[in-house]
C-alpha cells in the first residue's frame, strides 16, 4: 500500500491563538505501512483550549510510539478500539480535573484515523471535527455530536437550517468538559484509490461539498505537494469568505 499525506493549519482572520492541534505519523512496520492522523479543536479562554487539544495529541503520539507496536506484532486489531476508548476517557478525566483545579472551562474535540496498511482502519470521534472519505464521491463518516445535529435527527431542523443556525457550535460532548464521553467508532478495511480527510469545523463552514470534492478527488492528487497546495488553497478560500475560526485539515491518500 502506498500512502501520500499532507496537512495544513491556520489561525484564521480573527483569533489570536490557534487552538487546533494536529498529529500525523507514518511508519513502515512488519505488517505494512501504518498511519495515524488526529485533529483536535480546543475550546477555552486564553490559551487553555490550545492546552486541551495539545494534551490529547501528545497522548495519542505516545500511544502510537509505545503501545501500538505490540498490537501490530500480535495483529490484534480488535483490541485497538478498546484501547482508544480507554485513552479518550482517561484524557476526558485528566483535562476535566485540571480545569476544576484552576476553576476554568476547557475542552477539545477529537477525530482520529488509524490505517494499518490494507488490513484495517479505525476512526474515533468526539465532538464536531470530522472525517470524510473521498473516492467517487464525498462521504462524511463521522457524526457531529452537536445540538443542531440532534435537532436535525429529531426533524426539528433541516440540514440547510442547521448550517446557518447560531447554535451550530454547541457541543453535546467534548473531552474535558463532559462528565462522561461516549466516542463514536467506525472500523473496516481501507480501499485503494481513496482519500481520507480530517478537518476542524472551521474548514467546512464557508466552502461547499462540491468544492471539497473537486479539490481532493483521488485522481487529482498525484503528489504530496499537490495535496499540500490544494489544502492551502481551500484554507485561504475559507479566509476570503470570512471564516472566523481556526482552520485545519489533514489529507491521506491510499493507493
Amino acid at each position: 500500500m502506498q500512502v501520500l499525506t499532507a496537512l495544513h493549519t491556520d489561525v484564521g482572520i480573527r483569533k489570536q491563538t490557534n487552538q487546533d492541534s494536529l498529529l500525523l505519523k507514518v511508519a513502515q512496520t512488519s505488517v505494512g505501512k501504518v498511519v495515524l492522523a488526529v485533529v483536535c479543536d480546543g475550546m477555552g479562554g486564553l490559551e487553555k483550549g490550545e492546552l486541551a487539544s495539545a494534551t490529547v495529541i501528545s497522548a495519542f503520539s505516545k500511544w502510537f510510539d509505545k503501545d501500538l507496536p505490540p498490537l501490530l506484532q500480535n495483529q490484534n486489531w480488535n483490541e485497538i478500539q478498546a484501547r482508544w476508548n480507554l485513552l479518550l476517557k482517561e484524557q476526558n478525566q485528566r483535562i476535566g480535573e485540571y480545569g476544576k483545579r484552576l476553576n476554568i472551562n476547557l475542552g477539545t474535540t477529537f477525530s482520529g484515523l488509524l490505517i494499518i496498511d490494507e488490513h484495517f482502519f479505525l476512526i474515533g470521534h468526539v465532538g464536531d471535527t470530522r472525517v470524510y472519505k473521498i473516492d467517487s464521491k464525498l462521504e462524511l463518516l463521522t457524526e457531529d455530536q452537536t445540538l443542531v445535529n440532534r435537532e436535525v435527527q429529531r426533524k426539528n431542523l433541516t440540514p440547510e437550517q442547521a448550517e446557518k443556525d447560531p447554535r451550530r457550535n454547541v457541543l453535546l460532548q467534548c473531552l474535558g468538559a463532559s462528565r462522561v464521553v461516549e466516542p463514536q467508532f467506525i472500523s473496516g478495511k481501507p480501499t485503494l484509490h481513496t482519500v481520507f480527510m480530517l478537518c476542524s469545523d472551521g474548514f467546512r463552514h464557508m466552502i461547499s461539498k462540491e468544492e471539497i470534492y473537486q479539490a481532493f478527488a483521488p485522481e487529482k492528487l498525484m503528489t504530496e505537494q499537490q495535496m499540500k497546495n490544494k489544502a492551502i488553497e481551500l484554507v485561504e478560500l475559507n479566509k476570503v469568505r470570512n471564516e472566523t475560526d481556526n482552520i485545519s485539515i489533514i489529507l491521506i491518500k491510499v493507493d
